[in-house]
């Protein structure tokens, strides 16, 4: 696999960080999963589960092996130096200094493997006023905009359903760290990558933004309808909403040519997005006549064989039921040792020569510290 026979010393917790991790032990690093005597990641106590396993904490954590170290006693740092020895890189989401209060600066962590690269994760950054204020999802939402931009024109900030900031700040770090092992390859300096929730999420703005530099103005809020194109969202048909997303002029004619609405596509209104936005609420209306005349299926069916982007909203039965999805293994079962088979979200990278598989379940607390620190001693005496 790509990253195979590269080692992360992993001393993240909660979603960001082991999201991180996971992606690269997916691709075939050796993470190791440093945790703390007691409850461990508190990952491990939260979420759904069956048998005594947390399957939320197993979702992050598979394809890891797990130490246990106290980093607040002589013996711990002792083994977090001897595992930091023989690694490529290392992942902390403490806050900005905690490393260094530890005794693993950037120049101690040189100072224990020469060319290790490290990656930190935060709710603020490095610098800056907020760097030492605490952070989880819910604030960096909050305050990088994103929630302000969801719902309706009058309805209240709304978050995301998903922790998306703690998953795209992970996304950020695993991308960071890759380009900084490779940037080490080339040109053999040790590189430091620093992700942020917040700024994560600031850089998801996307259109929002790019408007808002442009004209000064916040765009208005338009719920599942797109704000700078139409027709573009969830559209009522006979038994139900699909949604459709004819995004310029070609996929816009397709729409009304299937919809057997010439008089509509020919309209000056309609001739461009602009007026179409402009235009929205008349054109939503006889999209909508014309959809209230079947059903969803046959209309998913119709308009995706005139090559008009449409879907059906699914829950997570429709999701998890889906040929597609099924076709794409993004379900997997996973059997664990201890605690039955669990099944969690499967691979969304798919390579071709050596697929993401799991090689490991996700790991009992400590189960392999002591295998972990016989290794980091054998190599100890081979250096």
């Amino acid at each position: 696999m790509p990253l195979t026979g590269l080692r992360i010393v992993d001393l993240t917790r909660v979603i960001s960080g082991p999201f991180c991790t996971m992606l690269l032990a997916d691709l075939g690093a050796d993470v190791i999963k440093v945790e703390p005597p007691g409850e461990g990641d508190p990952l491990r106590g939260q979420g759904s589960g069956r048998d005594g396993l947390s399957w939320y904490y197993a979702s992050f954590n598979r394809n890891k092996r797990s130490v246990v170290l106290d980093l607040k006693t002589p013996e711990g740092k002792q083994g977090l130096e001897a595992l930091l020895a023989t690694a490529d890189a290392v992942v902390d989401n403490f806050r900005p200094g905690v490393m260094a209060r530890l005794g693993f600066g950037d120049e101690r962590l040189q100072d224990l493997r020469p060319g290790i690269v490290s990656c930190s994760i935060s709710g603020f950054g490095a610098d800056g006023p907020y760097r030492d204020r605490p952070a989880f999802d819910f604030i960096a939402q909050a305050m990088s905009g994103f929630m302000s931009v969801n719902g309706g024109r009058d309805d209240p900030p709304l978050r995301s359903g998903l922790p998306i900031s703690d998953l795209v700040c992970g996304m950020y770090g695993a991308l960071g760290l890759c380009a900084a092992l490779l940037g080490r390859e080339r040109n053999g300096n040790a590189e430091r990558v620093d992700v942020n929730l917040t700024s994560s999420m600031v850089s998801l703005l996307a259109y929002v933004a790019s408007h808002y530099f442009a004209t000064g103005t916040v765009l208005p809020k338009t719920g599942n309808d797109h704000p700078i194109a139409a027709p573009y969202g969830l559209f009522r048909t006979r038994d139900g909403q699909i949604a459709i997303a004819p995004s310029d002029n070609t996929f816009f004619g397709r729409l009304m040519d299937a919809l057997e609405l010439p008089e509509v596509k020919a309209d000056p209104d309609f001739a461009d997005n602009f007026g179409r936005v402009k235009h929205r609420d008349r054109l939503q209306v006889l999209v909508e006549g014309k959809l209230a005349l079947a059903d969803s299926a046959e209309w998913i069916e119709r308009l995706n064989a005139a090559g008009v982007p449409c879907g059906p909203v699914y829950d997570l039965h429709g999701v998890f039921s889906d040929p597609q999805i099924q076709s794409q293994n993004m379900a997997i079962d996973v059997p664990t040792p201890a605690n039955g088979t669990v099944r969690m979200l499967g691979f969304p990278i798919k390579l071709t020569q050596r697929p993401c598989h799991v090689r490991r379940p996700p790991p009992a607390l400590g189960e392999h510290t002591e295998e972990l620190l016989a290794e980091a001693a054998a190599a100890k005496r081979r250096a």
